[in-house]
């Protein structure tokens, strides 16, 4: 199915080449919209040519970082200009961008680039979704295409039907627990292409698009580029509700269609499960009777309309207990309409649940974190795991609903009796929050955001070795690639000493100000820290290297496009690496499939993982073109 709709936008038909360039229907900004927008109007857009573009401004609660962010122009911001260049903006309290896009945008067979790993879900609607860089989308917004690598295709095959109390969140955690991640890694090991999760089978078919979201959720945890459903009856019925049936079109794989794996799973057999606060997949019953301190219901995947209903009635008449705080945080502003309508919601207050607003930060733990030595709740899909980040338990509503009923851990089977949710065919589907240029109204006055200078490779170079993901978000970090500075230069030395890097929770120290270095090259020892690094790559503005024994394809074309260089090395060499303060790069003409590099006193052979055009983009420190340059594919 990913090939079927990459064939019919992509200038070679047969997909063959490294990389093929492809016409792009949408383009969803999430994590850094005003950059992706400042890469746009350097390259001469005066009005995006993609049928749809959407930024979602995701701080709800204003405070004074927030407002500063605005008002110098931040790369995470939402700025009044974007409806100028025909992006609507998705206002605050809208709701999380993922489920909004599947209500009020995605459509089945087009294809959609973005910057959020977590919009992986709108592939439950037949749309497929992939992560490229922020200066990628600024390729796609001005010009309608990008060159993307032609991907591979994993089967998941669904039979049976689900018991009482099991949900599609349960059956996305037993396919983690099944290591669908060693299945995505070996494949891109052998092929070096995007691994894409098609579910297919009898049981796929009677599947709601809400749960054929939360199984797509899944993607980016297991390293795949992006999840894809059918596109059929059930979805053309979700399509009609949303009062967008013109949308609807049909997408089912080929008779016979070659992938490169299938994986099984009887929807029968699955219980209700968990993944702890190590990330491991467990049954609930191994956690039964652990008390529970915080549970927060809602975010932007995990869990659907259905689920949310369900919640409350099993919740109806009950009471919070004193020691647990119950967060509800509605996916959209339509489910919080129809909780309202419904009446549930007036049930989950009744309980005690404190309504919280679906900021971005919700689910990253910045604002509602676990409270300290209690354990924590939710549905939605956890944040790369990394030292130091927050963690929690992730469950299904129905078991979240158990936990607050008794306060603690335990199997939802326990309720006995399933209660019976009639979901309303007839949704709210006001976009009073989108707001959109009328004839040039929204004209701002301000000036566009600047795009950032490129820094590209010259000549050796040497970067200092720090192992792990940086702490702290690393916006005010100025490195060596200047993004900050007035000019493309010659890399420097950084402004300000790097910030500390945590491995294995302890901090190793930063470069001392004003040593002589090229920047920083990354040495990532899980799949979790690439997708850290990968999704803050903007903000880590000395990076210029990243080493890792497996780094998925769609991250390596995301760093080449920033300029960082991508290396893949052996795990048995990973110890020895991590103890070296410096690495000695050569002169990028004499790259090639393997570079000699060392590391220390160490000559150690690394292989370069960008391919084609992807090779160039490291060397020059920017996908940007010439405004000349830029014509949509056809």
């Amino acid at each position: 199915m990913p090939q079927k709709i990459l064939a019919g936008r992509a200038t070679d038909p047969q997909l063959r080449g490294d990389l093929v360039q492809v016409k792009v229907d949408q383009v969803i900004l999430s994590r850094a919209p005003s950059r992706a927008l400042a890469e746009a109007i350097a390259t001469g857009m005066k009005k995006t040519p993609v049928e749809v573009a959407v930024a979602y401004d995701g701080t709800c609660v204003a405070d004074a970082s927030s407002l500063a962010d605005i008002d110098e122009g931040s790369p995470h911001s939402v700025s009044p200009e974007f409806p100028t260049y025909n992006i609507p903006i998705a206002r605050p309290g809208i709701g999380f961008p993922a489920p909004v896009h599947l209500e009020r945008f995605a459509a089945p067979a087009r294809l959609a680039l973005t910057d959020d790993p977590r919009l992986a879900t709108v592939g439950g609607i037949g749309m497929l979704s992939l992560v490229v860089s922020p200066s990628q989308l600024g390729q796609a917004l001005a010009t309608g295409s990008a060159w993307l690598r032609p991907p591979r295709s994993v089967q998941i095959h669904l039979s049976g039907r689900v018991r009482p109390f099991v949900c599609a969140r349960d059956v996305a955690l037993e396919l983690l627990r099944r290591n669908l991640d060693e299945v995505v890694r070996r494949i891109e090991g052998e092929h070096h292409a995007p691994v894409i999760l098609e579910f297919a089978g009898p049981s796929a078919r009677l599947l709601s698009v809400g749960d054929r979201a939360v199984l797509c959720g899944i993607a980016p945890q297991v390293g795949a580029a992006a999840a894809l459903f059918v596109s059929d009856e059930k979805t053309e019925v979700f399509l009609r509700d949303q009062r967008r049936s013109k949308a609807h079109r049909a997408l089912v794989p080929d008779p016979g269609a070659p992938c490169e794996e299938v994986v099984s799973i009887d929807l029968g057999t699955v219980d209700p499960l968990l993944m702890d606060e190590e990330g491991v997949v467990r049954p609930v019953r191994d956690l039964a009777g652990k008390p529970v301190a915080q549970v927060v219901l809602g975010g932007d995947s995990g869990v659907t309309l259905r689920d949310m209903l369900a919640a409350a009635l099993l919740l109806k008449s009950k009471r919070v207990p004193s020691r647990l705080d119950l967060l509800v945080a509605p996916p959209s502003r339509q489910v919080l309409e129809v909780l309202a309508q419904s009446g549930a919601l007036v049930d989950l207050v009744a309980t005690g649940a404190r309504i919280v607003e679906p900021d971005r930060r919700v689910v990253t733990s910045e604002i509602y974190p676990p409270p300290p030595g209690g354990l924590s709740l939710r549905t939605a899909d956890p944040e790369p795991r990394i030292a130091g980040a927050p963690s929690f338990v992730v469950a299904s509503a129905e078991t979240l609903a158990y936990a607050v009923a008794t306060g603690s851990v335990g199997d939802p089977r326990s309720f006995k009796r399933p209660v019976r949710v009639t979901v309303p065919r007839a949704l709210p589907t006001d976009d009073v929050l989108i707001l959109r240029d009328k004839k040039g109204e929204q004209v701002s006055t301000k000036k566009p955001p600047p795009a950032p200078a490129a820094v590209p490779w010259k000549g050796p170079l040497t970067l200092d070795v720090l192992a792990g993901v940086p702490k702290g978000n690393g916006r005010a970090a100025v490195g060596a690639r200047g993004r900050k500075a007035a000019a493309p230069a010659e890399p420097a030395a950084p402004a300000a000493p790097v910030a500390p890097i945590v491995e294995d929770d302890k901090a190793q120290p930063a470069p001392a100000e004003g040593k002589a270095a090229g920047g920083v090259a990354l040495v990532l020892s899980t799949l979790d820290e690439v997708r850290a690094v990968a999704e803050r790559a903007t903000d880590l503005s000395t990076v210029r290297a990243v080493v890792a024994p497996f780094v998925p394809s769609t991250a390596v074309s995301a760093f080449a496009s920033e300029g960082i260089a991508t290396f893949l090395v052996g795990a048995e060499a990973l110890g020895s690496i991590k103890e070296q303060k410096s690495v000695e790069l050569p002169a990028p003409a004499q790259w090639g499939d393997r570079v000699a590099a060392v590391f220390g006193s160490e000559r150690v052979e690394v292989a370069w993982l960008a391919t084609g055009m992807e090779r160039s983009w490291t060397h020059a420190g920017t996908v940007r073109q010439p405004p000349s340059a830029g014509k949509p594919a056809r």
